[in-house]
């Protein structure tokens, strides 16, 4: 296909690449291949993804570079649309169809920083020091970010994901301002467009904090990552959204023992109708596939 973001854009090949975890595994939804950095890639930001180093973006440093930014996504990102589209007609009736796209602050700190970042230093002083500024950002990534999600559940997709993988590094009061306030101005617009589409949200290390995440955004599901102890999940979780996650994917490379107490584990702590069994991030490129399908089974068959 070319690039890693050609594959994103060629709407057959991206199906087939979604497509395939379902037929090698039959899971219980598919979710759409795509990447959280085709936003800014559609807003005009130039993004490349460099073999051994991951993206890099061209870096957004000032308002006259955030004015430029374009909010008119549709036509760039209408490939997604028809992968979404091909899958949907592939996938049986019950397999579920996600969608989804990056939060605004994880896609700010790409489309600042210029890429992946060790210590936040320039995302965080605009965020921290320049509010007008980065208001103005998330405003427009809040609107582009809706937008997406709303036509990917127009060609198909019966839930959507909204990832913030740098949730994590925001103290408390920039996490209200630049996580939750966002994720509950896209929940809300989707809501408008479409009120029986759930939506879920991944706030990636947010600890403590989760508990605001759900009570404050009106997510329909929490994706947990794997810091989080069962009794934290219980006491403050459990019960005001529905979740999923929280195994860490690397117990897919265990000997099939240990990688079974852990699933029950999970279960044994987790289960109940407003759990779905899932890990705390992606699963990890060494995982033998033996081992999901052990997975899998395990999942399947487990009784409390």
């Amino acid at each position: 296909s070319g690039s890693f973001l050609d594959l994103c854009y060629n709407p057959e090949l991206a199906a087939e690449v979604t497509l395939q975890p379902i037929r090698k595994f039959g899971f219980d939804a598919a979710i759409i291949f795509s990447d959280i950095l085709v936003i800014p890639d559609a807003m005009g930001v130039g993004v490349n993804f460099v073999e051994g180093e991951g993206p890099r973006l061209e870096k957004i440093q000032d308002l006259q570079s955030i004015n430029r930014l374009t909010v008119d996504i549709e036509e760039k990102l209408n490939p997604v649309y028809l992968a979404i589209e091909n899958v949907k007609k592939s996938l049986s009736n019950n397999t579920s169809l996600i969608g989804f796209a990056g939060s605004p602050w994880t896609v700010a700190t790409y489309m600042i920083e210029g890429g992946s970042s060790k210590d936040f230093f320039n995302v965080k002083k605009m965020a921290y020091l320049n509010e007008k500024n980065f208001t103005v950002l998330i405003d427009k990534l809040v609107l582009t970010i809706s937008n997406h999600l709303i036509n990917q559940i127009k060609s198909g997709a019966e839930i959507v994901m909204l990832f913030d993988s740098w949730a994590g590094v925001l103290n408390h009061d920039n996490f209200f301002k630049w996580v939750i306030e966002p994720t509950r101005k896209i929940v809300e617009n989707v809501k408008k467009a479409y009120p029986d589409v759930p939506v879920i949200g991944f706030p990636k290390n947010a600890n403590i904090l989760y508990e605001d995440f759900v009570a404050h955004t009106k997510v329909d599901g929490v994706s947990l990552d794997s810091n989080l102890s069962y009794k934290y999940i219980k006491d403050n979780i459990k019960g005001r959204a529905v979740i999923q996650g929280n195994l860490d994917p690397i117990y897919l490379l265990a000997d099939r023992d240990i990688l079974k107490s852990k699933i029950y584990e999970t279960l044994d702590n987790l289960s109940g109708d407003d759990y779905i069994f899932n890990l705390g991030h992606g699963v990890v490129k060494e995982t033998p596939e033996d081992n999901v399908r052990f997975l899998v089974d395990t999942v399947r068959n487990y009784n409390k």
